[in-house]
C-alpha cells in the first residue's frame, strides 16, 4: 500500500500526461481547420478525437487516467463554394474539414485548466513533503 502523497503525485502525473496528449490533438485539429484535399474529390482533414479510460493502480491503490485512444470524428464535412480552389469539384464546391474552431478553443481552455489543476496538486504535494522534511530536521 502506498502513502497518500505518493498516490497524489501519481494521480496528478497521469492527469498531466493525459491532458498533454489532449492538447496535442486539439492543436492538430486547429492547425488543420482549413486543410482541404489536394485534388477534386479528395477528402479534407478529418477532426481527431481523444478518449480516456480509468486504470486502477494496485501499487498506489488509486485510479489513474490514461489515453484509451485517438479516433476520427465521423461528422460530415462542410462544403464551401470556391470555384478556383484546386480541390473544387466540377460545380466549384470544396469539401472542408469537420473542425469547429470554437469547439476546439473551448476544449483547449478546458484542457489548460485541467493541466494547471494537476500541476497545482503536484506543487502542493511537494510542499507538504518539504515541510515534513523540515519538521524531521528539528
Amino acid at each position: 500500500m502506498s502513502d497518500p502523497l505518493s498516490a497524489s503525485l501519481q494521480i496528478s502525473s497521469a492527469g498531466l500526461r493525459a491532458q498533454s496528449e489532449r492538447l496535442r490533438v486539439v492543436s492538430e485539429n486547429l492547425a488543420n481547420a482549413r486543410s482541404t484535399g489536394k485534388t477534386a474529390g479528395d477528402d479534407p482533414y478529418r477532426r481527431k478525437t481523444i478518449t480516456f479510460e480509468s486504470e486502477f493502480s494496485r501499487a498506489h491503490q488509486a485510479n489513474l487516467v490514461s489515453v484509451k485512444g485517438i479516433g476520427s470524428d465521423k461528422a460530415p464535412f462542410t462544403i464551401e463554394y470556391e470555384p478556383g480552389h484546386p480541390a473544387a469539384d466540377e460545380n466549384g464546391f470544396v469539401k472542408m474539414p469537420n473542425v469547429n474552431t470554437l469547439l476546439e478553443l473551448a476544449d483547449m481552455r478546458e484542457t489548460s485548466r485541467s493541466y494547471e489543476a494537476n500541476l497545482k496538486v503536484m506543487t502542493q504535494a511537494r510542499e507538504m513533503v518539504m515541510r515534513n522534511i523540515d519538521l524531521l530536521r528539528n
